[in-house]
């Protein structure tokens, strides 16, 4: 299959920097964990998304909040709202059971073939790296991730510059020579006006933001984006 939208004048990346939460994290059981909860399947996309705004507007207010403080006192008052006799209680569970979600299926072959391809690989997750950790370690591609990267560390949230230099600091690796990877066009923009490359995983078949510039490469799965940059010049 043939991406939709694919620039690979530039070659073959030599770093590869993977967002996590729903690029590398199949959420669809989040919805379960809601029900169980007291709440609708359905409130876990808003909770989702709530949780990054409020998130993105602390990192513009000069904070670097926690994911899972923030996580949770959201899941508190919508249990809350919804007349949940211990709102913290199941706050805990639904965090916990976000902490154990599995990769989409496409995820360990798709990385497995860029490392094959001689790329480098990180994570660099708005969230913890530890649950980017408990998601690939013990998988296949658990041998091919050199490092498990958060943005507690660089000071900012991404889409924030300083969230992506953090992880070229660390690989010792040029702007111009790495490649984003992520589901979120927010992210993908924002790696964008950091200099790097980058790649949208667009796994719904929806359409890009126009608001936004596209990204280098649109893949459907890692598996086809892997196929595409193989297809480049190294």
């Amino acid at each position: 299959m043939t991406p939709a939208h694919a620039d690979l004048s530039e070659g073959r990346p030599h770093l590869v920097v993977l967002d996590v939460n729903e690029t590398l994290s199949d959420l669809a059981p989040m919805g379960e964990a809601f029900v169980e909860a007291g709440l609708d399947a359905g409130d876990a996309e808003a909770w989702f998304a709530g949780v990054l705004r409020d998130a993105f507007a602390l990192t513009a207010l000069g904070d670097n909040p926690g994911f899972a403080e923030i996580g949770g006192a959201a899941l508190r008052i919508r249990l809350a709202a919804a007349g949940v006799a211990d709102p913290a209680a199941g706050a805990r569970r639904i965090m916990e059971r976000f902490a154990r979600l599995a990769p989409h299926p496409d995820v360990v072959p798709g990385l497995l073939a860029l490392a094959d391809q001689g790329c480098r690989i990180v994570t660099l997750s708005n969230g913890s790296a530890d649950v980017a950790r408990a998601l690939l370690a013990d998988t296949a591609a658990g041998a091919v991730v050199e490092h498990y990267l958060q943005v507690a560390e660089a000071g900012a949230w991404k889409p924030h510059s300083r969230a992506y230099a953090h992880a070229l600091a660390t690989t010792g690796v040029e702007a111009e020579q790495a490649m984003l990877v992520a589901v979120h066009p927010w992210d993908v923009e924002g790696a964008r006006r950091a200099g790097l490359r980058t790649a949208w995983i667009n796994r719904t078949g929806g359409g890009y933001p126009d608001h936004f510039a596209p990204a280098d490469v649109e893949a459907r799965s890692f598996v086809e984006l892997a196929a595409a940059l193989g297809a480049s010049p190294v």
